[in-house]
């Protein structure tokens, strides 16, 4: 009798606690592996350039950030066009919009931004190790930016980012 109660109670244990031990298991992994891509996503912002246009109906100031991937990562284009970039004074500055498709100009009447792989080594797209990525960007003013401390941050989907505070010319 005894060693039938023990057995049922072992399917009963087995049958219970299995199953949540697979899931934990699954939630660790999948963790684990989004913890190894954020360790291996590294880049470096290298340098950046912004000036102050005026024209009729649009003022603001045009920036050029180029950045390098300095982790051992490989980002995918579709990655970096799904990030977010933050513009403007350091006081008061704004999310811009990718403009779509990279090639196309960043208009100078909202906040906007595009990308080129000035530094695809092998043409394949993909921001890889010792690449740069060059991001244009336009922040939207009605007073001159010229000789103000601007922000500028840029956030790949997996949450890894850098930012710079610079003047505009």
């Amino acid at each position: 009798m005894l060693l039938i109660t023990g057995v049922v109670a072992a399917a009963i244990l087995i049958v219970a606690v299995l199953p949540v031990i697979w899931g934990m298991v699954g939630t660790f992994s999948s963790a684990s592996a989004s913890t190894d891509t954020r360790m291996r996503t590294d880049f470096k912002i290298v340098t950046t350039y912004g000036k102050y246009i005026s024209g009729t109906g649009y003022g603001g100031s045009a920036v050029t950030v180029w950045m390098k991937n300095v982790g051992t990562a490989r980002v995918g284009k579709s990655e970096i066009e799904s990030a977010d970039v933050y513009l403007g004074r350091t006081t008061d500055f704004a999310r811009a919009a990718i403009v779509s498709p990279s090639s196309a100009v960043v208009g100078r009447t909202a906040n906007k931004w595009n990308l080129t792989m000035v530094g695809d080594l092998n043409g394949n797209n993909i921001w890889e190790n010792g690449e740069t990525l060059q991001v244009d960007a336009f922040y939207v003013s009605s007073s001159s930016l010229s000789g103000q401390s601007m922000y500028f941050q840029f956030t790949l989907p997996s949450g890894v980012s850098r930012s710079l505070e610079f003047t505009s010319i």
